[in-house]
C-alpha cells in the first residue's frame, strides 16, 4: 500500500481535481463570454425595444386597414347607388385583402412573446453567471451609446409614435406656427 505524500493528492482524487479544473476554466470562459455579449444591454435596451417596434407596427397597420376599410365602404355604398356589380366585386376584393391585418397581428404577436422568453432566459443568464461587473472586470468596457457610427447613427428610421416629432414641432422650427 503506497502513502500519500503530505500535501499531495491521491489518485482518485486527482482526476476529479483535474475535472473540476477544466469544469472551473468552462464556467470562467463563459462568463467573460456573456459579459462580452452585454446580456443586461440585450435585456434592458434592444429587446425592449425591439417589443416597443413590433407594438408599432400593430397599432400603424390596424390604424391603416381602419382607414382602407371606412373608404371601401363608402365606395361600396357609392357601387350600390349608380348599381355597378364590377364595382362591387372589386370592393369586396379590398375587403378581403385586408383580412392580411388580422394574421400580421397574430404573427408579430407570436415573435413578441419569443422575444420575452428570450429576455426571460438572458435574465437567467444572468443571475447563473452572477453579477455582469465582476465577470467583465478588466476584460470590457461597456459601449456608452447603441455601437452605431457614421452614417448609420444618423439613420433612425420610422420613430414609434411617443419620439415622433408633431406637425406643430415641424412647424415651429420652420416658424410657420
Amino acid at each position: 500500500m503506497t502513502q500519500a505524500v503530505p500535501g499531495s493528492i491521491p489518485g482518485d482524487a486527482a482526476g476529479l481535481y483535474d475535472g473540476l479544473a477544466k469544469l472551473a476554466k468552462i464556467i470562467e470562459s463563459a462568463r467573460r463570454d456573456i459579459a462580452a455579449l452585454r446580456p443586461d444591454e440585450i435585456r434592458q435596451k434592444h429587446l425592449p425595444s425591439a417589443t416597443d417596434e413590433l407594438d408599432a407596427i400593430v397599432a400603424a397597420t390596424a390604424a391603416a386597414t381602419s382607414d382602407i376599410l371606412d373608404a371601401a365602404e363608402k365606395i361600396s355604398a357609392m357601387a350600390e347607388a349608380v348599381g355597378s356589380a364590377k364595382l362591387t366585386d372589386e370592393v369586396m376584393r379590398i375587403f378581403e385583402a385586408c383580412s392580411f391585418q388580422d394574421i400580421t397581428g397574430q404573427r408579430i404577436t407570436k415573435i413578441v412573446r419569443t422575444l420575452k422568453e428570450i429576455e426571460s432566459k438572458v435574465a437567467e443568464m444572468v443571475r447563473a453567471f452572477g453579477s455582469l461587473e465582476a465577470a467583465a472586470s478588466g476584460t470590457e468596457t461597456a459601449a456608452s451609446g447603441d455601437g452605431r457610427t457614421g452614417d448609420e447613427a444618423l439613420l433612425n428610421g420610422p420613430q414609434l409614435p411617443t419620439n415622433a416629432h408633431t406637425q406643430a414641432d415641424i412647424d415651429a422650427i420652420f416658424g410657420k406656427a
